[in-house]
C-alpha cells in the first residue's frame, strides 16, 4: 500500500493553495543552497582527514636510514686494502 501518484498530485495541489507559489519558489531554493552547502562542508571534511591520515602515516615509517662513517674510519676498501699490504 504505497503512496500512489495521485495521491502525490492532490497534496502537492493542497500545498500550492495553501502557500502560494513564491513562499515555494523560496523554501525549494533555500533548501538547495542548504544542501549544496553541506555537500561542500563534507568534501572539505573528507579532504581535510585524507591531509591528516596521509601526515600520521608519514610519520609512522621511519626515516630513511644513513649509515655515516665514524670519524677516523675510512669507506674505500681499496685504501683498507693498501693499508693492510703495507
Amino acid at each position: 500500500m504505497g503512496i500512489s501518484v495521485w495521491q502525490v498530485l492532490i497534496v502537492l495541489a493542497i500545498v500550492i493553495l495553501l502557500f502560494g507559489t513564491s513562499k515555494l519558489k523560496n523554501v525549494g531554493s533555500d533548501l538547495g543552497s542548504a544542501l549544496k552547502g553541506f555537500k561542500k562542508a563534507v568534501s572539505e571534511e573528507e579532504k581535510d582527514t585524507v591531509k591528516e591520515d596521509a601526515d600520521f602515516e608519514s610519520l609512522d615509517k621511519p626515516a630513511a636510514k644513513t649509515e655515516e662513517p665514524i670519524v677516523g674510519q675510512t669507506t674505500d676498501t681499496s685504501k683498507q686494502k693498501q693499508d693492510i699490504k703495507d
